[in-house]
């Protein structure tokens, strides 16, 4: 698949789905810039990758802040590296009523799950034209296809990842760039605990949480034969082809209750 001149940059790498997407493009020979917060789990992954005889770059940015997203960019920049595989996979949410959240910590999931996204795939973007091939994977979430009660501005944020996703990719396709847009339902990864949401009736039930790498699984293959997008799990599916039927105010309704 992959060979020694590609590479793929993975934000949120070291844990959930985007640990699992790195070892799937690892284990294909891609070389990899792994982005994450922590210096210490950066380094731990980067020899469990390297494992694949393969370069391994782990550069630790903090991607709700803007300025390390334009950081992170001019880091690769300077390393003279061409991203082939761009994956958007860092993201967070919050959890609770919109009256009772945080407007700062709210601000912050904005700024990572939309604005960190639009700066890499800009940035990134405007390199593939000019190579005349790309690939980008940027993690939507069935969220985005339905209003969220107690998780309003989460869901908010990843309805405009998806759009933008269809958008972008109407606009690059005589780029020779695909753009996919991965949209898993609840998983089992630390989301919901950064969220504080354990309260929460869908994570008490643990057997209807899907395995990161199976989201992975899917959205590599999505990715690879160029797809547009892919609701990962079967239930999944099932509950975004309800809710294509019901109206949103029942939507809003359905979701409430999990």
């Amino acid at each position: 698949m992959g060979d020694t001149k590609n590479y793929a940059l993975i934000t949120g790498a070291t844990e959930g789905i985007g640990y699992e997407l790195a070892k799937l493009f690892a284990r294909d020979g891609y070389n990899l810039v792994i982005v994450a917060r922590h210096e210490n789990e950066l380094k731990n992954r980067a020899a469990e990758f390297k494992k694949h005889n393969i370069d391994v770059i782990a550069i630790a940015k903090d991607l709700f802040k803007r300025e390390d997203a334009f950081a992170l960019c001019a880091e690769v920049e300077s390393r003279n590296i061409s991203i082939d595989v761009l994956v958007n996979n860092a993201g967070q949410g919050v959890y609770g009523l919109f009256k009772d959240t945080e407007v700062q910590r709210e601000l912050e999931i904005i700024d990572l799950n939309i604005a960190s996204t639009v700066i890499l795939t800009k940035h990134f973007t405007k390199q593939m034209i000019a190579r005349n091939y790309g690939k980008i994977l940027n993690l939507a979430s069935i969220a985005s296809k339905s209003p969220g009660p107690w998780q309003s501005v989460y869901h908010g944020t990843k309805a405009f990842v998806y759009s933008f996703s269809e958008a972008i990719r109407h606009e690059l396709k005589d780029n020779n760039i695909t753009v996919t847009a991965l949209l898993p339902g609840a998983t089992d990864t630390d989301f919901f605990n950064k969220a504080d949401m354990q309260r929460s009736t869908i994570v008490q039930d643990k057997s209807s949480l899907a395995h990161p790498a199976d989201v992975a699984k899917d959205g590599y293959e999505a990715l690879m034969s160029g797809k547009d997008k892919i609701i990962s799990g079967f239930k999944n599916k099932a509950m975004i082809g309800m809710s294509n039927i019901l109206p949103d105010t029942a939507v809003a309704a359905m979701m409430d209750k999990q």
